[in-house]
């Protein structure tokens, strides 16, 4: 599915590290930014959840909430905020839903692997449209100051 800036954004639901299901209603009202990466533990996947975490205080400014958002389980997503001590919205898109909806699944093979998330970051703004889109080489994080410019636009 090709996603167009300005039009609605897909339906999500993603299940947090706290076992509750989250879906766009959840956040009507609220700009939302949507992290996708690809596994957790991994060394640039960790540095994008810390800097996001680390900048919560700007986007709560902002009327924007952050969800991280991988294919792994709701468990080791608990265990890998537990240990990077990350408060931000933790989700587990583990039948890979999502990740198809958005087209950031990676689904060609790379080393051998397939199936999850490719680094990317989406703006859904309060009404529930797409405002920002951006997909990384997935060695880069995404352009933070990008998504504060677009979010304070919103503002």
């Amino acid at each position: 599915m090709m996603l167009t800036i300005g039009e609605k954004a897909p339906d999500f639901k993603l299940l947090t590290t706290d076992l509750k299901s989250i879906t766009n209603a959840d956040y009507k009202g609220k700009n939302v930014v949507l992290l996708f990466f690809p596994l957790a533990f991994t060394s640039v996947c960790t540095q994008e959840m810390c800097v996001a975490n680390d900048d919560q205080s700007q986007y709560s400014e902002l009327n924007a909430e952050i969800i991280g958002v991988s294919v792994d389980s709701p468990f080791v997503l608990q265990k890998f905020a537990a240990e990077n001590d990350l408060k931000l919205t933790m989700a587990s898109d583990f039948n890979r839903t999502v990740s198809r909806a958005f087209d950031t699944l990676f689904e060609d093979d790379f080393m051998g692997l397939t199936g999850f998330s490719k680094r990317s970051a989406f703006i859904i703004d309060k009404d529930g449209n797409l405002k920002y889109a951006e997909v990384t080489d997935g060695k880069s994080l995404p352009d933070f100051d990008k998504i504060k410019e677009v979010l304070k636009a919103l503002s």
